[in-house]
């Protein structure tokens, strides 16, 4: 099922795998053009971003390989479970977003789908592609944070116990 998050939002799915593998540069949120049986199947929660990413065609912006499954009590009517979907944005955005993916090395990757005010929505970001060492250093660092805070709190718990 999806989580509720502290913002309103209803997060259904989320893709930690673009934080690791590029630079988020910019985030957009937009809309979703979706069938029936896409919205119930989203609502169960069922759905993967990992091979994801959005593509400026012809001035509107489409999301291809986001993997929606196919709803289990459709009938005939089911959707195709990687089928491209068109996202709704402002036309600048979308003028802003094709130019700025043109550049080397930057892509349109979807971060998050969820559900804001009973809509669904996808969280996209212009994207740049980390080098190796960048996810080296990056998880480099979240390693110390996490040492440093269990350090700590392991000193507030002795010194909680002296007291």
């Amino acid at each position: 099922m999806a989580k509720e998050t502290g913002t309103g939002r209803k997060l259904v799915a989320q893709n930690k795998k673009a934080r690791h593998d590029y630079h988020i540069l910019d985030t957009y949120e937009c809309g979703m053009v979706l069938t029936g049986t896409e919205v119930k199947s989203l609502r169960q929660g069922r759905t993967s971003l990992a091979d994801g990413f959005v593509q400026i065609d012809g001035g509107e912006a489409w999301l291809h390989n986001a993997h929606i499954p196919e709803y289990t009590q459709g009938t005939w009517t089911n959707h195709s479970a990687r089928r491209k979907r068109k996202l709704l944005m402002h036309r600048a955005e979308i003028d802003k977003l094709a130019s700025k993916s043109q550049e080397s090395g930057h892509t349109i990757v979807p971060l998050a789908i969820y559900f804001k005010e009973g809509r669904a929505k996808v969280e996209i970001a212009l994207a740049k592609g980390k080098k190796e060492y960048d996810k080296r250093q990056t998880l480099r660092e979240k390693q110390d944070t996490r040492e440093s805070n269990r350090a700590i709190a392991a000193a507030r718990r002795r010194q909680r116990t002296k007291v």
